[in-house]
């Protein structure tokens, strides 16, 4: 089906299940231990056998020397494989770092061996015997320092982002600022951070000749597919990849990671199945994690607020000089300004890779911008909320008026959001409101995501009994992707929800869009809408009606004057699958929101507690409220945790994250999180799809940790700009206690 002109009503508009809050179908097997996960497939290949990955001790240098032969000999040992050993394997069209082989090291942890054993016990205990010998050799691990000399470069080349232009402009930029009456000229720090998931990257790999399997935890099945076959250097017709459920994975799981190709490799040599999970500590160092971000942004503006020039200037790092966390993306698309500019710097770092995490780019792009934001409007005297609707573009891409926008409320989000929240209690003098030893503030900030929508298919059958099953590639990364496939199948074919069976994550389905981007629930269910119209149309041709024209409903059909049985249809299939025409380039599909936080600080420690958050959000339709609002606050959590917990320290001696487990890298726990309130505007989007719907997942991070910043400053008076804002940043310049 080819969606090539903007979506008119349709049964969504009138729909009975879409768009209803639904208790997520695999929710039971999730609360009772029995979804199974990657590591606990004990049932997919018997007599697996435990592998466990070293990782290099140096950041930079190559193995001199490296004795296994006490592991060989170790009780259980099966197999080992060491990287010295070994020609280095290919690399994929979304990879940047070397997963294995050879005596280069490129990063800390970077895997050098891995021991396959009986028991996981006898794995790890023969893996301690490896004796290494390094030459280490200086690197870069000091973002500031090499910054000044970055290149321009491309955003996200090998992630969720494509090629991005590294530099643009409009107008005059220069003059326009210098000739401003209120700028504003200020540099943000936001600092590398781990997706954390709970589930560990892990694989159990198996060998049938020249076939592979590989049961794992990935969001893209097709890239991870595709991306095996590069590395490995066999045909991706040759591989399965298999993933029903995958415990998290926020960016961190989109390609495939050491633990596949160790597994793959071990397994090989082991002559039988392998499974391996990466240890924590490998999850930090030897997998992907966000970039961290130097970011100068310059604004200018009338007396009135109106924005006349606006330069957004980005750094970032990678272990390639590619690839870095562009967090000028969502610049050109908030707020109007005829004179602008934007600059994206990539500097070489001999750190780990960094690649695609939740929002990439935009995530701590609002980090910077939003609280640039907050500062015009101190620096104006002007309300932020007024600031940002004072700055609000009219139908088209304020950085490429050429550019329709699709469909956007940020202004209706914004003035809703002041409302709900209590905005006009706000006090504009920071530093005014105390309860007792507390010093509380407000603070705003506008969100956007772009919302792009991807090819995908699906394959629909129909069962004698009435019965349907859906089949995509597809995953679930705890989004809820089961529910919302079955709700679009039993919506469009017009039986009740229980009635749907999904199957999805396994590369034997039709290729859908994947979890990734905030692409997926709009795109996947898409590709659902498509298939199940081709069902429809084989339905009617085998019944003689035109399926295109009855109506499904209740488990029967109306045609033509006619009524029929779901199951007088019997046994039929169809497959389908949703492309885009070229009408789409003509605009900017993105997704907004307006984010309020408040926060308390203790006055004499330093302390800051968040006490409320709300996002008002326009994406579209949604197709499930109660799965997507789980989606928006978890985002905000990260984003909570973004503003003032995570960041993974880096030893620039050494080049390596030191916190690189759950004790040191500090996330957010329920103490942290308080009240948080959604709300979803009643909005649809004609041009992404036909469900009009754009998916939430990363419009939930998109600006709620400026809000905290600015909260924070409101509360206090002291302006932090590097994240996250601990209390060493600001203690010495609070407030006197009263």
């Amino acid at each position: 089906m080819d969606f090539n002109a903007p979506a008119g009503d349709n049964l969504f508009d009138r729909a009975t299940v879409v768009g209803k809050s639904t208790p997520r179908i695999d929710g039971p097997l999730k609360t009772t231990g029995t979804a199974p996960y990657a590591y606990e497939r004990h049932e997919v290949a018997s007599n697996a056998a435990y592998g466990w990955i070293v990782g290099s001790a140096i950041a930079k240098g190559r193995i001199s020397a490296m004795n296994v032969e006490d592991a060989r000999r170790a009780p259980g040992v099966i197999a080992v494989l060491a990287a010295p050993e070994m020609e280095p394997i290919g690399s994929s069209n979304w990879n940047y770092a070397p997963l294995f082989g050879g005596r280069e090291v490129a990063h800390y942890h970077q895997a050098v061996a891995c021991v396959v054993a009986e028991t996981f016990e006898q794995a790890r205990a023969a893996a301690a015997l490896i004796r290494t010998d390094y030459e280490r050799t200086s690197g870069e691990f000091d973002l500031a320092a090499v910054a000044p000399d970055a290149p321009l470069a491309g955003s996200q080349g090998g992630a969720e982002g494509g090629a991005g232009d590294p530099r643009t402009r409009r107008g005059d930029f220069e003059s326009a600022f210098a000739s401003a009456p209120v700028t504003v000229d200020q540099t943000y720090h936001t600092p590398d951070e781990s997706h954390a998931m709970m589930e560990p990257h892990a694989t159990i790999a198996a060998w049938e000749g020249d076939q592979l399997t590989l049961w794992t935890s990935n969001q893209m099945i097709q890239w991870a597919k595709t991306g095996m076959g590069q590395i490995l250097g066999i045909s991706p017709e040759n591989i399965r990849v298999d993933s029903p459920y995958i415990g998290g994975g926020f960016g961190g799981k989109l390609f495939i990671r050491a633990d596949a190709v160790v597994a793959a490799l071990a397994s090989r040599a082991a002559k039988r199945p392998v499974k391996i999970a990466l240890q924590r500590p490998l999850m930090f160092n030897n997998t992907t994690h966000r970039h961290a971000t130097i970011q100068r942004i310059r604004l200018g503006a009338e007396r009135d607020g109106r924005i006349t020039a606006i330069a957004h200037e980005n750094w970032s790092g990678n272990i390639t000089g590619t690839g870095g966390e562009d967090g000028t993306l969502q610049t050109p698309k908030l707020y109007t300004a005829p004179n602008r500019m934007t600059a994206n710097y990539v500097a070489q770092l001999d750190l780990p890779e960094g690649n695609a995490m939740r929002a990439p780019g935009e995530a701590p792009g609002h980090m910077a911008l939003e609280v640039a934001m907050d500062e015009l409007a101190e620096a104006l005297g002007m309300d932020p909320v007024e600031l940002r609707l004072r700055n609000e573009p009219e139908g088209r891409v304020p950085g490429d008026p050429d550019t329709l926008i699709s469909d956007r409320h940020l202004a209706r989000c914004l003035r809703e959001g002041a409302e709900r929240f209590g905005w006009s209690a706000r006090s504009p003098t920071p530093g005014a409101v105390r309860e007792g030893r507390w010093l509380i503030g407000m603070g705003v900030a506008g969100g956007y995501r772009a919302a792009p929508a991807r090819q995908s298919a699906a394959f629909v059958r129909l069962g004698a009994d009435g019965r349907l099953v859906v089949e995509t590639d597809m995953t679930d990364i705890g989004t809820g992707s089961y529910t919302i496939i079955a709700q679009t199948a039993a919506e469009t074919m017009g039986v009740p929800l229980d009635r749907v069976t999904v199957e999805l994550g396994d590369s034997r389905y039709p290729v859908s869009a994947g979890s990734g981007g905030q692409w997926g629930a709009a795109s996947s269910t898409a590709g659902v809408y498509a298939a199940c119209v081709n069902l429809r149309r084989a339905i009617g041709e085998k019944l003689g009606f035109d399926g295109d024209a009855a109506t499904f409903a209740d488990g029967s059909i109306r045609a033509g004057g006619r009524s029929f049985a779901l199951t007088d249809a019997g046994r039929v299939s169809a497959d389908g699958e949703m492309t885009y025409g070229d009408f789409k380039r003509d605009y900017d599909v993105g997704t907004y929101a307006g984010h309020f936080c408040e926060v308390a600080v203790d006055a004499y420690t330093g302390e800051t507690y968040i006490r409320r958050m709300l996002a008002v959000c326009d994406a579209g339709r949604i197709l499930n409220p109660l799965s997507a609002r789980s989606q928006v606050i978890g985002a905000m959590v990260m984003a909570a945790g973004a503003a003032l917990t995570e960041e993974l320290a880096v030893d620039t001696r050494f080049g390596y994250f030191v916190n690189h487990d759950l004790a040191g890298y500090e996330v957010p726990v329920h103490a942290d999180i308080p009240h948080q309130e959604v709300v979803f505007l009643d909005t649809l989007d004609p041009i992404i799809s036909p469900m009009k719907a754009k998916g939430v997942g990363e419009l939930g991070i998109c600006g709620p940790a400026a809000a905290v910043a600015n909260a924070i400053y409101n509360a206090t008076g002291v302006r932090i700009r590097e994240y996250p804002l601990t209390l060493d940043k600001y203690l010495d310049r609070l407030p006197t206690p009263v």
